[in-house]
């Protein structure tokens, strides 16, 4: 099975503890603190595999999560780190955050790497918060939470030719006589659910890949029938084919055919038509062909070349496959516009978001939140009545304790943070 597009979640690794501890060895006094820290969480990390062509393997399993950081030990000895998840996924795939929208790898190449979430830090051990007014203090962090996100993997193949056109014009058939890739073919009247690709040898001992994609209908720019489905994948195609049934076997003339086409490729990407398109004109050994050919090339305004060919006969299809094999001489391996750049770096502006947000249960308890404060609290290990006295003096130096008063907090009110409540006091 063909799968092109699936939603995923992806968990992180955390950061392991860091410890608290002392040094008691004999004939050491006042050893001192000597917790060690934790170890860092494992990443999660896409990499490419050339062998696949399917995102098959993230349809049965849609949630992956890695190993945590090991927690500090003593004699100041650091806790392990967690090795990274690495999941393999094909050439052409791009991973966007579901949230967000964010872009977050566009992975191309054999062996590609991208860190789509980042492990934890490990926690500091006691070791490292002693100072000269606190020698031996008795505080020690917990490992930083590991990123979380839902993502969406999307595949885009990764085919130098791509062969577009209406349902029925002849697209498989043509890529089952030009390479060893066998799709179902059969007179339907609805299009291939799923790209099939296949390598094509030329007689000069070239080769390209070959891909035929889902037919599109009008409309298919906003969605309608396969839709997007098969517009993401003529994205990476360095050269298009767009296939023409010249005999007009299903009742549709073969200028609208083209001017159809086209015009869902502009309003999908306009940079798709800026590549090289070649017409196949295809069925040409069927009655009428030549006079729709003759009138065809009338109603073009623009040159394109045009090849006249029969899957059935043959004929045509070497100088076809020439004509495709020259035009890629003369393309970049991975087309892509060319964008200009000034050697320059701008640095702009980007709004951070607050440390914290204060509302109201309907209780009347106030609720603090916030990515910034949330990760604090969970770095912070409860267990220790230093570590909560610091935890304290850092809502402190952040502002809560005097935005809790502009909102009308008193002495005694209840704060909630996460599935903990505290008690406000002045």
């Amino acid at each position: 099975m063909f799968v092109d597009q699936v939603k995923v979640y992806v968990k992180a690794g955390d950061g392991g503890n860091g410890i608290v501890a002392f040094r008691r060895e004999i004939y050491v006094p006042m050893g001192g603190p000597a917790g060690g820290d934790g170890g860092n969480g494992g990443d999660i990390i896409f990499e490419v595999d050339e062998g696949l062509n399917t995102l098959m393997d993230f349809r049965y399993q849609r949630h992956f999560k890695a190993k945590r950081g090991e927690n500090g030990m003593g004699k100041g000895m650091h806790g392990k780190n967690a090795e990274p998840l690495v999941l393999t996924v094909p050439p052409g795939t791009t991973v966007k955050d579901v949230n967000t929208g964010e872009v977050l790898a566009d992975l191309i190449e054999n062996k590609q790497r991208a860190v789509i979430a980042k492990g934890g830090r490990g926690g500091r051990g006691n070791i490292r918060f002693a100072t000269a007014r606190n020698p031996a203090p008795e505080i020690a962090e917990n490992g930083e939470p590991g990123v979380e996100r839902d993502i969406q993997i999307e595949l885009k193949l990764i085919a130098d030719v791509g062969l577009v056109g209406f349902p029925s014009v002849g697209k498989s058939t043509l890529l089952s006589v030009v390479s060893a890739a066998r799709p179902k073919i059969a007179d339907y009247h609805f299009t291939t659910l799923s790209p099939n690709l296949g390598v094509v040898d030329t007689q000069d001992h070239r080769s390209f890949v070959l891909a035929d994609l889902p037919g599109l209908i009008e409309g298919a720019h906003e969605g309608i029938g396969l839709g997007h489905q098969f517009l993401r994948h003529v994205e990476r195609t360095r050269v298009v084919l767009h296939v023409l049934d010249m005999a007009g076997t299903e009742g549709r003339d073969p200028y609208d055919d083209f001017i159809t086409i086209n015009k869902e490729l502009e309003q999908y990407d306009p940079t798709i038509l800026e590549r090289p398109q070649i017409i196949v004109a295809n069925k040409m050994d069927l009655p009428e062909a030549e006079e729709q050919l003759a009138f065809f090339k009338e109603q073009l305004e623009e040159d394109y070349p045009i090849f006249p060919i029969s899957t059935v006969t043959r004929e045509g299809i070497r100088d076809l496959l020439f004509a495709v094999a020259n035009k890629l001489d003369e393309i970049p391996k991975n087309y892509k516009p060319i964008e200009e750049k000034e050697d320059r770096v701008v640095y702009r502006f980007e709004k951070q978001e607050k440390a914290f947000r204060i509302t109201r249960d309907p209780d009347g308890a106030f609720v603090l939140s916030g990515d910034q404060i949330e990760k604090l609290f969970k770095m912070t290990d409860l267990t220790r009545d230093e570590s909560i006295q610091r935890f304290s003096r850092q809502l402190r130096g952040m502002g809560v304790d005097e935005a809790l008063r502009e909102r009308g907090a008193e002495d005694g009110d209840i704060v909630r943070l996460l599935d903990y409540e505290f008690e406000f006091m002045e």
